[in-house]
């Protein structure tokens, strides 16, 4: 074989070797970019109701407590009575108004809306049952979650809802008694949505 024809065929040949290198390195990179595409799309990890009620918990737990309101109808002044929160000072002649003194057990224990130390009673019947009035306890009650819904997709977070309660453990206890009675709102239904930081579900916000 001529020096010519040598050199003709290593051209074909060797340019044949640097394409199939190329290509084998193209296929590489290829693959090496599928498995940052497969990892990318990892899929996000299980929130599972005990998680979301402990992180509710726990924020709850972080905020203060605040005094809440309480109704006050009249089974509740019959039990403020024999709590010993007020005595009568002066009956009306319609048999129904008064006026009742706060004791200084009761004035541990809450304020009145007015300010005052005097409740003035005044329904519009001897059976009023929308009537009452509002006293505001001085311990600061916090709040606690329960009763956690099925977990809910949103889009790329996640939601639930829940019942949020007042927790009266902080209350005097006949305090306490007074504000179970209807017209003090001690339950809520919530919705509390988490968003995934870092690979990890954390709670974002509460509705």
């Amino acid at each position: 074989m001529r020096v010519e024809e040598f050199d003709w065929i290593n051209k074909i040949y060797g340019g044949n070797v640097k394409i199939a290198g190329k290509l084998q390195a193209l296929v590489a990179i290829a693959l090496l970019g599928a498995g940052f595409v497969v990892a990318g799309c990892k899929s996000a990890p299980e929130l599972t109701k005990q998680q979301a009620l402990s992180m509710i918990q726990a924020k709850y737990d972080a905020t203060p407590g605040t005094p809440i309101d309480i109704a006050v109808d009249d089974r509740g002044m019959q039990q403020g009575v024999s709590a010993g929160y007020w005595v009568g000072l002066k009956r009306y002649p319609n048999g129904y108004w008064a006026d009742l003194k706060v004791t200084p057990a009761g004035l541990k224990a809450f304020k009145l809306a007015s300010g005052k130390d005097v409740i003035e009673w005044r329904p519009l019947s001897p059976q009023d049952p929308r009537y009452a009035i509002a006293v505001t306890s001085l311990a600061a009650a916090k709040l606690k979650a329960r009763s956690v819904g099925d977990i809910q997709d949103d889009g790329a977070n996640k939601s639930v809802t829940f019942t949020e309660e007042t927790d009266l453990s902080a209350l005097p206890g006949p305090l306490a008694q007074i504000a179970h009675n209807p017209g003090t709102r001690l339950t809520v239904k919530r919705t509390a949505e988490f968003v995934l930081n870092n690979g990890t579900w954390t709670l974002q916000k509460i509705d």
